[in-house]
């Protein structure tokens, strides 16, 4: 009876501490049919048992690396050259007499890009019917689609499958269909993104050391202590939450980046395409009272944010070549009340304009390319349908700014603006064959004195320029262009792409009491 129960107790023993082991298990988003970013050193991590060796075998390479007293291990694999055959990674851990070993099939190597934001990046590619008409010429695209969930703290791993097929992101697949037109490489997409997400929702803990509001949404948020229980009860909900608790879920600040963000670092890929900005749009200063989810950056900070946001990420990455490119937000017929009118049209108005200039922004940072979108959008859908274009212009964008190609890869830009004889020049860069695409005079601009009053221009291409003046500016000095929630613009370059939206002038709106 003494030498069963000591059996039994020897065996239960055991089993305990098997149980304790930790499987040998490679982060998120190291699975079969992955793509691995050619041309850059490789970090591969993940958990195995406390003081195990762990050795990874790809493509005649061999390396190890020893597990730390957490369990966690990394190594890097030496840069590979893209290859669409597909190969197996084989991952071995080994402590003492234990051995565990797995098998990843189906890699291959090409060029990995994070597509993030919110609901336009979301939009699915059968409600775009120019992205659909795509479908079946889609070749050499796979994905990981990040599971859409939130966390209080930063997680290590995320849900979510590599699949041989293309990302259900309208904009996603556009640019990934373009891309790998440029490059004929395998393309992955990691594919992150949640509707009504704000660019706070997307930054770890620490950028409240630089950003100030952020730290006010914060500190808001951890006293908020019936949200916490809201968002808990959301999260364990046996049948899944509601659609009142998605909602609620996609809007807090910090929480996003901490389940779909962080445990993507530092998987190397080429950069990260961000198309996101409308939720920060409903305010010009940021931080409203009400409704709570406003309470953000606001448009006019949004550039400034969107900067240290990016070498945040970076730092994550561990890489400052990691490039970026934004997706400019379209044209939309909203106007904010706190403007001086509601036309949509209008230079002055508080509309989508201001949040155009802040992405701009981003291009003070080397590393970025902003896709200009002014004159594609919809009046009254903050979700257009009109994706293809927004996609091939990001990718070629790339293609130009990371992959070197020689091409006009951008719409006519301004450089410098030229006051003369009651008229004034703009000189644009990136504008060989500039016209209008419906054969009038150009339209969009306007112009003013030093009095700022603001009249429509009449407008004529000489060159490489545009010369404006108007029967109410005598003098005139400063221009905008394009700079409306829906403009209407018809200047392009000899490649059909658009001019960007502008102003010469230093106007900051002030808050109305």
């Amino acid at each position: 009876m003494l030498k069963s129960s000591i059996l039994l107790s020897a065996a239960l023993l055991a089993g305990t501490l098997a149980n304790l082991q930790a499987e040998l298990r490679p982060a998120s988003l190291f699975q079969s049919h992955m793509v691995l970013q050619r041309g850059t050193q490789l970090p591969v991590w993940g958990d195995a048992d406390p003081g195990a060796t762990v050795t990874v075998e790809f493509s005649g390479q061999k390396k190890s690396a020893r597990a730390d007293a957490k369990g966690k291990w990394m190594l890097k694999l030496d840069p590979l050259p893209a290859t669409k055959q597909a190969k197996t990674m084989t991952f071995s851990s080994k402590l003492k007499t234990e051995a565990e070993k797995l098998e990843l099939r189906d890699v291959v190597v090409g060029e990995v890009w994070i597509c993030a934001g919110q609901s336009n990046m979301q939009f699915g590619v059968k409600n775009s019917p120019g992205v659909k008409a795509l479908l079946p010429k889609v070749k050499n695209i796979r994905s990981f689609t990040v599971k859409r969930t939130v966390a209080f703290t930063e997680q290590d791993r995320c849900e979510g499958k590599w699949v041989d097929q293309y990302p259900d992101s309208a904009v996603a697949l556009a640019f990934a269909h373009s891309l790998q037109q440029h490059e004929d490489v395998p393309v992955g997409i990691i594919l992150t993104c949640w509707g009504s997400s704000s660019l706070e929702a997307w930054m770890p803990r620490d950028m409240t050391e630089t950003v100030p509001h952020f730290k006010t949404m914060m500190e808001e948020f951890d006293a908020n202590k019936e949200a916490h229980e809201q968002i808990k009860a959301a999260l364990n909900a046996p049948k899944g939450w509601t659609k009142k608790e998605d909602i609620f879920l996609r809007r807090q600040t910090n929480i996003l980046y901490n389940a779909m963000m962080h445990p993507l670092a530092p998987y190397a890929c080429r950069g990260l395409v961000w198309y996101q900005g409308e939720r920060n749009t409903q305010s010009m200063f940021g931080m409203l009272k009400t409704p709570w989810f406003s309470r953000n950056s606001g448009m006019l900070i949004y550039g400034d944010v969107l900067k240290k946001w990016i070498a945040r990420y970076r730092q994550e990455w561990d890489n400052e070549e990691m490039h970026f490119l934004i997706a400019m937000l379209p044209g939309y017929g909203k106007v904010l009340p706190t403007g001086p009118n509601r036309d949509p049209q209008s230079p002055t108005a508080h509309s989508w304009a201001w949040m155009r200039e802040a992405q701009l922004k981003a291009l003070q940072l080397d590393g970025v390319s902003v896709a200009n979108t002014v004159d594609l959008g919809d009046m009254k859908n903050v979700h257009p349908k009109d994706k293809l274009p927004v996609g091939q212009r990001l990718a070629l964008l790339a293609a130009r700014d990371v992959y070197g190609k020689k091409l006009e890869a951008q719409g006519p830009v301004m450089n410098k603006v030229i006051g003369s004889g009651g008229r004034i020049h703009v000189v644009f860069d990136h504008a060989e064959g500039l016209k209008t695409n419906d054969g009038k005079s150009p339209s969009a601009f306007w112009i003013a004195d030093s009095n700022r009053k603001w009249h429509q221009a009449e407008a004529k291409i000489v060159g490489q320029s545009v010369v404006l003046q108007s029967d109410q500016v005598a003098e005139p000095k400063f221009v905008r262009y394009a700079f409306a929630g829906m403009p209407k613009v018809n200047l392009v370059n000899g490649e059909g792409l658009p001019a960007y939206p502008f102003r010469s002038d230093d106007f900051q709106p002030k808050l109305r009491k």
